[in-house]
């Protein structure tokens, strides 16, 4: 696999696997080896670490997240997709992350878990939805980069993330049970259960897991806040009467508690709630072949506060014991259909989403208990759309797809001008792409042409002021327009992988967030982006790899002549492994170019532009070690050198609520850490 590097990484998924085995031994393991899905029969476990993930087709990435990784096992969703090269995250401590893609962020990113939309609440996105995301809990995750697919959803501009558990699939009676421990430096330690029973006709799933940390150290062994605590469980419930149906009925619950470094506020709590029903129907006829049907329900409550995980100063804007309480629900269905005819196929279906944001709070300990909630917004959208292939020959596939939506959003505060007004806007988007496989080269070359349409969304209409002489955001801040330029090339032999991938883009009314003293503006520009990802893999020998990956991102700020803040520097990696039978070394060298372009004061929703920042460069080892199919161990150490740095895109000195702090200071990431891992699968 590209951009593996086999670690020394420590996976333990043995403790609770043995517990869960206890009860599921006398349920024999069967698998049926004409279905698809997941495979029964003890899965084979590889004995690597990955260091970065390539695509698997034009502008798509798909990899396993139940995969170890370096550096240490992923904690949220962001902290994982850092691993693809394009993607980075706005930091403000040890957990919950905002991810970053080509220097594009919040809801020009379109993130579901399966195939639903969970939203966080906090008005700064203290809990972006990645952060009510476990990545080992989930079986495949997808990435497709820019706007170039119309049939998750709205907006995704930037691009669009899947994380998807898939349907179990048993011959007859049978059971399996994969399970994992980490341990590592700071008092991490991550358990997770993933088990599951049935038979042809039926199955049931658990998945759960419990990861926690100590606050960190830093390079200069300065302690940084950064302690967390979170859990999730969930079930699924599916019944298949036959190999072409399904109907599967999954529910979840979580929570956690993180302290933020680059916060005023700490998350004290981070309740989730998650229903879902889907329905499958495959080989209908010779037209329509497939049909799928979904709904769904996910529900966020938030609590901020400055004095479950902090002593409060006693002096100072937040100097007293205060506390915010948010609450999201969101609620969507989507229907779509596959038609097939001799060299074309069509996706098309509708999809509607809903939801309502309230919140609650006050000055002293536990002031929000009791209080009644307050509505403050809420937001529909409907859309359909359709996405079309056409097999033009064996090596040529022409991909193109339309979607039109209607958002609307209302205003519920109390005091606000905009009052009880309602805004809405039809909103088109669309794109076109060629593929072409070469036929003197085992490559495929694309070249894609996006227009994705945004309706602005909570955090850009009601956590900031609109432009200087307006009513305010909500009245004033116009739907983003983005049109992008996509083209690359994959190649594939024996011997060597390598792709690249490139972009150029153009947003009109791209929504700018001007800081301003302690407030927000929100603000239209027009700007223009640019950039790309390359990658290779070479087997220097029967033994040795070596893989490199490099990811640059450049925007600007057409109105003002400015560049556009929040844009990630220059980054490559370095990796070399060294694999043998069942055990496998690594290295793996992280170097981060000084980011020099910089709009001070200026960025979006939460994140800006504090300074300028500098170059680093991290050197991480890595092994593993396959006892059996069933039994792996692996562990690494991450900064091996202990260096001290911060990441640009950071949550610096101690801002809260959308808010600068008043002296600014990078929040440095961790120094040298160790950490074990054991994997167990049966």
């Amino acid at each position: 696999m590209y951009g593996c590097t086999p670690v020394f990484a420590l996976s333990l998924r043995g403790t609770i696997a043995a517990v869960c085995g206890s009860l599921l031994a006398p349920v024999a393991l069967a698998a049926d080896p004409g279905h698809e899905g997941h495979v029964h029969d003890a899965p084979e476990l590889s004995p690597t670490v990955i260091t970065a993930v390539a695509p698997s087709s034009p502008l798509t990435v798909v990899t396993n997240p139940k995969d170890p990784r370096q550096p240490v096992p992923a904690s949220d969703g962001a902290d994982y997709l850092k691993t693809i090269p394009g993607f980075s995250a706005i930091r403000a401590g040890g957990t919950n992350g905002d991810p970053v893609l080509r220097g594009m962020f919040g809801s020009r990113l379109n993130i579901l878990t399966n195939g639903g939309l969970m939203l966080g609440a906090c008005p700064s996105r203290m809990d972006a939805p990645t952060s009510y995301i476990s990545p080992e809990t989930y079986d495949r995750l997808t990435v497709i980069k820019g706007p170039q697919s119309v049939i998750w959803g709205p907006g995704g501009s930037a691009g669009t993330i899947l994380f998807e558990r898939e349907p179990e699939k048993f011959g007859t009676l049978g059971s399996r049970v994969n399970a994992s421990l980490l341990a590592g430096s700071n008092g991490r330690f991550d358990k997770v259960l993933d088990t599951a029973a049935g038979t042809d006709q039926a199955y049931a799933r658990f998945v759960g897991n419990q990861s926690r940390s100590d606050d960190y150290h830093d390079g200069d062994d300065n302690t940084v806040a950064s302690r967390w605590d979170k859990w999730n469980g969930d079930v699924a419930l599916g019944w298949t009467p036959d190999q072409d149906t399904l109907l599967e009925l999954t529910a979840g619950k979580g929570d956690g508690e993180a302290r933020y470094a680059g916060r005023s506020m700490d998350g004290s709590q981070f309740k989730r709630e998650s229903l879902g029903l889907r329905f499958e129907k495959s080989n209908l006829g010779e037209v329509l072949d497939k049909v799928e049907a979904q709904v769904y329900y996910n529900y966020a409550d938030h609590v901020m506060d400055n004095y479950s995980l902090r002593t409060p100063s006693g002096s100072g804007m937040m100097g007293m014991p205060m506390v915010s309480n948010v609450d999201r629900r969101t609620m969507g269905t989507r229907i779509k259909a596959t038609w097939r005819w001799a060299d074309v196929q069509l996706i098309s279906g509708i999809d509607a989403q809903t939801n309502e944001h309230r919140k609650r709070g006050g000055m002293g300990v536990d002031a929000h208990k009791g209080q009644a909630w307050t509505k403050d917004a809420d937001f529909h959208n409907y859309g359909a759309f359709g996405e079309l292939t056409w097999y033009v020959s064996g090596e040529d596939r022409l991909i193109s797809g339309a979607r039109l939506d209607r958002a609307s959003a209302r205003d519920f505060r109390a005091n606000s001008a905009t009052n009880g007004n309602t805004r809405a806007d039809t909103l088109p988007s669309g794109f076109v792409r060629y593929e072409h496989d070469l036929a003197a080269l085992p490559a495929t070359t694309y070249i894609g042409l996006g227009h994705a349409q945004r309706f602005p969304d909570y955090w850009e209409l009601f956590s900031a002021g609109g432009p200087t002489g307006s009513v305010n955001a909500f009245d004033s801040i116009k739907p983003e327009k983005t049109t992008q330029l996509d083209f690359g090339v994959q190649y594939r032999d024996e011997r060597m992988e390598a792709w690249a991938s490139g972009y150029v883009g153009q947003i009109r009314d791209y929504i700018l967030f001007d800081y301003q003293g302690m407030s927000s503006r929100a603000r239209n520009i027009d700007a223009r982006i640019m950039g790309g990802e390359l990658g290779a893999a070479y087997q220097l020998t029967q033994n040795w790899k070596a893989d490199a990956t490099l990811a640059y991102a450049w925007g600007k700020n057409s109105s003002d002549g400015t560049a556009l803040p929040q844009m990630p520097p220059l980054e490559s990696r370095l990796g070399l492994t060294y694999s043998r039978d069942v055990w496998s070394v690594g290295a793996l060298w992280r170097l981060v170019a000084a980011q020099n372009r910089i709009a001070e004061n200026q960025g979006n929703v939460v994140g800006k532009d504090y300074d300028k920042s500098a170059g680093f460069g991290v050197f991480s080892l890595n092994g593993a070690y396959k006892v059996s199919n069933h039994l792996k161990l692996s562990a690494g150490v991450d900064n091996l050198f202990d260096k001290t740095y911060a990441e640009h895109l950071n949550l610096a000195g101690n801002a809260g609520f959308g808010y600068p702090a008043t002296d600014p200071q990078p929040v440095n990431e961790p120094g040298r850490t160790f950490w074990t891992k054991v994997d167990f699968s049966f």
